[in-house]
């Protein structure tokens, strides 16, 4: 493994292809197109990954409230993950996506809110594998039967009440997580309402890689954080609790474990 314990190279994951102790999950997506990210495992992947879906599997249903991608329900993710053969606390789940960690993060911090701390994202995502000439295939990875029992580390999640009540408090910091422009009401591209929560400050979740996908290295993670380590709590948020879990890796990578995700996020905060 690389430097840090959640982030595993391109290399180590080529040693570890045919580990029966390490389950490799696709998590490609687009917000745009939602079929596309399956369309494109279909087409190719990395050899013997499966196939976990941003809206089917790693969400639940829209509602009123709880914003655009709800927390999955955890006996139902926990069924997909024994599926795929990942045992509770014992496999090692390597999640990548091709959108700079965007969606192998979300997968990696709900293993960890399940409780199930041996996860690991794939620095460089599928591009990166692919363009290094890496085992690809098209044949889709038969079932592999595990058990997934989950015990769920509610701490890990905030919801809009905590956020209304403790944002303001002076050991907590409320980070949002979008683009600049998003952050500061300029453009909404997605949701109803522009701007943002009232006191949070803005770290943009692309800062955490490079174009390629791959990270900055830890020491950039901690410069970038420096200002909010003495925090007690760091809620992030994001436009629908995914693209936040980006930030939290990095907090994690830079060895700040205090953040804890708003998962309803902006949809949630705004559809009251």
């Amino acid at each position: 493994m690389t430097e840090n314990k959640w982030i595993v190279s391109q290399t180590w994951l080529l040693e570890h292809l045919n580990d029966p102790q390490v389950v490799i999950v696709d998590c490609r997506f687009s917000l745009a197109d939602p079929q596309l990210g399956k369309q494109q495992y279909q087409a190719s992947h990395i050899e013997g990954s499966y196939y976990l879906d941003l809206n089917e599997d790693l969400s639940s249903s829209v509602r009123e409230h709880g914003g655009r991608h709800p927390l999955p329900n955890p006996t139902d993710l926990a069924y997909k993950l024994s599926e795929i053969g990942v045992n509770y606390q014992k496999t090692l789940v390597v999640a990548y996506d091709d959108s700079r960690l965007a969606f192998a993060s979300r997968l990696w911090w709900l293993l960890r809110y399940l409780g199930h701390e041996q996860v690991a994202v794939l620095d460089g995502g599928f591009a990166s594998w692919q363009k290094a000439g890496y085992p690809i295939t098209e044949m889709i990875t038969q079932p592999r039967q595990a058990t997934f029992i989950p015990q769920i580390q509610a701490e890990l999640a905030v919801d809009i009440t905590d956020v209304k009540n403790r944002k303001d408090l002076p050991q907590v910091v409320l980070v949002d997580s979008r683009e600049s422009d998003r952050y500061r009401g300029e453009r909404e591209p997605i949701d109803k309402i522009a701007g943002h929560i009232p006191g949070a400050v803005n770290y943009p979740w692309q800062e955490v890689t490079d174009s390629s996908g791959y990270l900055l290295p830890p020491a950039e993670q901690r410069c970038r954080w420096e200002k909010l380590e003495q925090a007690e709590e760091i809620f992030v948020y994001c436009g629908s609790g995914v693209t936040a879990c980006v930030n939290l890796l990095s907090l994690e990578v830079a060895g700040i474990h205090q953040g804890k995700l708003y998962p309803g996020s902006w949809s949630d905060w705004i559809s009251y």
